[in-house]
């Protein structure tokens, strides 16, 4: 996947196809951006070689992509429609950062600065503090952590203390720094089951997280366990078309666990790294569902263990989503959420409720509809955005 940028307009993903390279050859006014690739993968004399170029430092590559200069320059080289992609020592952390720089911007003056601004003046009265909690439990912040918030800047306002690295210091605690955040992706393949109710993007965070690990130089298998809504099979196979990644699918209102079945055996053929399952969209309150939801996890689990569960929740929900979240952690133990719908802020202290009282840490965050917006989830940054 090569990110052309035109102008100074917004970035287009285009497959890596021979319109695209003669566009990128042929016009000035197409570039790829340092860092984008900065590890290609092309074929020499039919065999594949990873070439590394920095851009940075190459400004001729500014009116083309340095895939399409090397093969216009040695013959020897050929690229290949869906052949190139970024090394993970090189190239994976670049994506990364922009995700979170995307994040930072859409949480500028979230309900953190809205504190500081109440809290902020040369002294503070009764109805200033109150206005302070109205605000952290309108944010879904729920009842314990907001004392507990308030309790905290009381002692910092009483000993004349940086209001704003108290605020700073409570809610990087209540998000525990320490917990690991990471994927756990040992085993080859490993499987990841993504979990959650209809209308949260749940099938659209299984397109991203693949684009995602796909950055990270691993190769995915999709597998469309909802079989129960034919649009989200659909919507998955799109996903697959636009990432270049395989997407298993069964009957319309077939067996679900059989599909998840035929997912992993998919991915073990393929040599895959990791085996993506998107499941029905579950009603919380629905036993025999979550029932059934369970039996997916246990037949897929026939193959290759179960490496990771991510439970999808729209930070728009507030405290309903950690309803749901306890449920299914009953379920099918969830060992990670992922939340969406985050490009607003008025929910965004859903976030510390679900990892205080479930200690379920958020392993990644949406950020929109496009491809590249979804981020894993750094707690520092979150907390930065929110204070503004």
């Amino acid at each position: 996947l090569l990110h052309l940028h035109a102008g100074s307009g917004d970035t287009a993903g285009v497959l890596a196809n021979h319109s695209s390279l003669g566009l990128a050859l042929a016009t000035g006014t197409h570039r790829i951006s340092p860092g984008v690739c900065c590890v290609l993968r092309l074929h020499r004399n039919h065999h594949p070689v990873d070439v590394a170029m920095d851009l940075e430092q190459e400004p001729r590559f500014g009116v083309c992509c340095a895939a399409a200069w090397i093969a216009h320059r040695d013959a020897s080289y050929q690229v290949r429609p869906r052949r190139c992609r970024m090394s993970t020592e090189n190239a994976g952390s670049l994506p990364v950062q922009g995700r979170m720089a995307r994040l930072r911007q859409r949480l500028k003056g979230g309900f953190g600065g809205s504190v500081l601004g109440i809290l902020g003046g040369a002294s503070v009265s009764e109805l200033d503090w109150e206005d302070a909690e109205a605000t952290l439990l309108q944010a879904d912040l729920g009842l314990e952590a907001t004392t507990n918030i308030l309790d905290g800047l009381k002692k910092a306002t009483r000993a004349h203390g940086d209001v704003r690295e108290a605020l700073k210091a409570l809610l990087l605690d209540d998000l525990d720094v320490e917990s690991s955040r990471e994927l756990v992706l040992e085993d080859t393949p490993s499987v990841v089951m993504v979990v959650g109710v209809n209308g949260t993007g749940k099938t659209t965070t299984c397109g991203k997280l693949a684009a995602l690990l796909q950055a990270e130089g691993r190769s995915v298998v999709l597998g469309a366990a909802d079989t129960f809504r034919a649009a989200a099979t659909q919507q998955l196979q799109t996903w697959g078309s636009r990432t270049g990644v395989p997407v298993v699918v069964g009957p319309e209102a077939g067996d679900p666990a059989s599909v998840a079945f035929d997912t992993v055996t998919r991915a073990v053929a393929d040599g895959a790294d990791v085996a993506i399952i998107d499941t029905a969209g579950r009603l919380h309150t629905k036993t025999g569902l979550m029932d059934e939801l369970g039996k997916v996890k246990r037949v897929a689990s026939k193959v290759r263990p179960i490496s990771e569960v991510l439970l999808v929740l729209d930070a728009t929900t507030g405290q309903n989503g950690l309803t749901q979240a306890k449920v299914f952690s009953e379920a099918v133990h969830i060992t990670g959420v992922v939340l969406t719908k985050l490009d607003g802020t008025a929910k965004g202290g859903i976030v510390f409720t679900v990892q205080k009282q479930l200690g379920v840490p958020v392993k990644f965050v949406g950020l929109g509809e496009g491809v590249d917006d979804l981020a894993p989830f750094d707690p520092e940054v979150f907390v930065e955005s929110l204070l503004g």
